[in-house]
């Protein structure tokens, strides 16, 4: 049995072709980048990178600084465990549990999705990736490509002509039942 979803999909990418077929007296031009290659040969993305994985190392070498106090305390805790009795055993257990918390709220506030690198990247990513996409943009309406795709990811659109874009006369198929 085919789920809805597959059978949606198949009828959207149906209706597409169509609608370029339709329109192929447009002559469809497509064209693609490779994002990755751009990034790498790109030098002001090459010191924001640069930038990143200083930024990343000083904070990575804080966590390991952090770690490694964290394991030292354990086994120090582990040697003395049974010489203590059981509220001080209890007091150095919630000691080295907050110590642990200590160490993973860092690492969340420095390497997690909304982290201090992530704010970073983003800072220091996105006018380059304006920059890019302008660019495609530019190259692909004087070669009079009707899409761009990126081959690094997974098939991203970078550009489309607005000519192509079916996606309201999909919706009002949709709103009005299919009919």
């Amino acid at each position: 049995m085919q789920s809805p979803f597959r059978n949606a999909a198949v009828i959207l990418l149906a209706i597409a072709f169509v609608t370029c077929v339709s329109t192929a007296q447009d002559k469809l031009k497509i064209g693609y980048v490779n994002s990755d290659t751009i990034l790498k040969n790109l030098p002001e993305a090459k010191d924001a990178q640069d930038k990143l994985a200083a930024i990343a190392k000083n904070w990575q070498d804080e966590l390991d600084k952090m770690s490694k106090n964290l394991q030292a305390e354990y086994e120090d805790y582990q040697k003395k465990q049974a010489m203590y009795n059981d509220q001080t055993r209890q007091t150095e257990q919630q000691k080295l549990v907050a110590e642990q918390q200590k160490v993973q709220q860092y690492n969340e506030d420095k390497f997690g999705q909304k982290g201090e690198f992530a704010l970073q990247r983003d800072k220091l990513m996105t006018p380059i990736r304006d920059k890019i996409l302008k660019a495609i943009e530019k190259v692909a309406k004087d070669e009079k490509l009707s899409f761009v795709f990126d081959k690094a990811g997974d098939a991203v659109v970078l550009y489309a002509d607005a000519s192509y874009d079916i996606t309201y006369k999909v919706l009002d198929k949709m709103k009005r039942g299919g009919k």
